[in-house]
């Protein structure tokens, strides 16, 4: 990996900052997760609030997951299929808009595990939830830069979006004008890269071809939706959505008297915490990954606000920037929940290896982002371009911002930390390589 990494450096020279510099600006007051809470204001009631009512009212509270759902996916008025919400003037950002290095880095690790999986003819780029396309962009400019080491391997670029507004605004990014629509098919939209690859997005990851991929959930898993549980005198008892009592155009938290199917079949019967948000969508696309990996090889990297197993009430929402009340103005807000690593990893551990989570901060430095850092600061003479460098470096490493916040988790084909096996030809035996970013670079990478 450090020879990747070197190649990858000298390939050109670098741009310093490619893009994002008002992004990055912003970044170092604020980021998702860690903001202050916004101020109380009166919001006019939203066509989501209003739908929301109806629907409560009809059939009574809903859980927090069917909450989720409605806001974020609904086909008429859901957050992400009507909004472009990311970058300085949406409600969050993410650290491919922070520092170019971020996505370097992650296309470094991609090729890294192509190669330690024996450099297949056919290497499918596959991300979950891919934003702008600004991870995308990073990955595929190493791509092409390392065209050598990728020794004339079938590249294609898959993205699973369910956002309409979004896979526009992707596909201007990575495209341009070459780009088409299609109407009623799995594969909704098609085009080319300015390197020549082929892009394809879809809206399901069953749509997605089977065949050796790396996976790339960024900022995927903490969207999904969630089931809340509060431990009772009488057992585990699931919160829920319901209409306020006294102000008929507020929303509520109330915890069931009686248990669900949910309450009765997600908790762990070892479970010590008093509050827990389970993810089974989530669990369900970990298992949809792992059983591609082991089937048709290849790895997953999971990157996301989370915790492993510790954590117990993270539902939260944002709206400019600002932590904002989860339940208040459907519809036009973001809605998250940190990612339970140890419930991925107990839904997955069965088909694959995984490995991590360990911070990110923990996982670039593992990659090399301090000698990239300094390898774009030499070929830099702007200050103004070299203070947004070295303060996105910090933003994203930093334990106070991002740098503990945010962690990594992959998911390897069993085969590919497999120990060599006995007996035999020495020089035949097959050392496993360590896993790029989960290991030092001082340790063999």
């Amino acid at each position: 990996m450090r020879a990747l990494l070197k190649l990858y450096s000298l390939s050109r020279a670098p741009a310093c900052l490619l893009k994002y510099t008002s992004s990055a600006q912003w970044i170092l007051q604020q980021g998702r997760g860690c903001s202050s809470a916004s101020p109380e204001k009166q919001t006019p009631k939203t066509s989501m609030l209003r739908h929301l009512t109806s629907k409560i009212k009809a059939t009574g509270p809903i859980s927090v997951a069917e909450y989720m759902r409605e806001v974020l996916t609904n086909p008429v008025s859901g957050y992400y299929v009507k909004n472009d919400m990311l970058g300085a003037d949406g409600d969050f950002i993410t650290s491919p808009e922070i520092c170019q290095i971020f996505g370097e880095l992650l296309g470094i690790w991609c090729i890294s595990e192509w190669m330690a999986a024996g450099k297949p003819k056919a290497f499918q780029l596959v991300e979950l939830g891919p934003g702008r396309g600004s991870l995308a962009s990073d990955i595929l400019r190493v791509f092409s830069q390392l065209k050598g080491a990728l020794g004339g391997a079938e590249v294609s670029v898959h993205l699973v979006e369910v956002s309409p507004k979004l896979s526009q605004v992707q596909a201007q990014c990575l495209t341009g004008d070459q780009n088409q629509v299609h109407e009623d098919q799995s594969v909704y939209r098609t085009g080319t890269s300015a390197s020549g690859l082929p892009i394809s997005w879809y809206h399901r990851i069953d749509d997605v071809p089977r065949g050796f991929s790396i996976y790339l959930a960024h900022e995927f898993f903490d969207a999904l939706p969630i089931h809340k549980f509060q431990k009772t005198e009488k057992g585990w008892r699931e919160l829920m959505v319901d209409i306020d009592s006294v102000v008929p155009d507020k929303l509520r938290f109330v915890v069931l008297p009686t248990p669900t199917l949910a309450s009765a079949t997600l908790i762990q019967p070892d479970e010590k915490r008093q509050h827990v948000e389970v993810c089974p969508e989530g669990g369900v696309i970990v298992q949809q990954l792992a059983n591609r990996i082991a089937e048709h090889g290849g790895a997953a990297l999971i990157a996301d606000y989370g915790h492993d197993g510790t954590k117990t009430d993270t539902f939260r929402g944002f709206r400019g920037h600002q932590l904002h009340d989860a339940l208040e103005a459907p519809g036009t807000a973001d809605l998250t929940a940190d990612v339970d690593f140890s419930y991925l990893r107990r839904m997955a551990e069965d088909q694959v290896a995984c490995v991590g989570p360990i911070t990110q901060r923990n996982f670039l430095k593992n990659m090399g982002i301090d000698t990239r850092l300094q390898v774009l600061l030499r070929s830099c003479a702007d200050p103004s371009t070299r203070t947004q460098l070295i303060r996105g470096y910090d933003m994203l490493t930093n334990p106070q911002k991002m740098g503990e916040r945010f962690l990594f988790f992959g998911l390897l084909a069993r085969r590919r930390l497999a120990p060599p096996d006995e007996g035999g030809d020495l020089k035949k035996k097959r050392v496993p390589l360590p896993v790029a970013g989960f290991s030092e670079l001082g340790n063999g990478l």
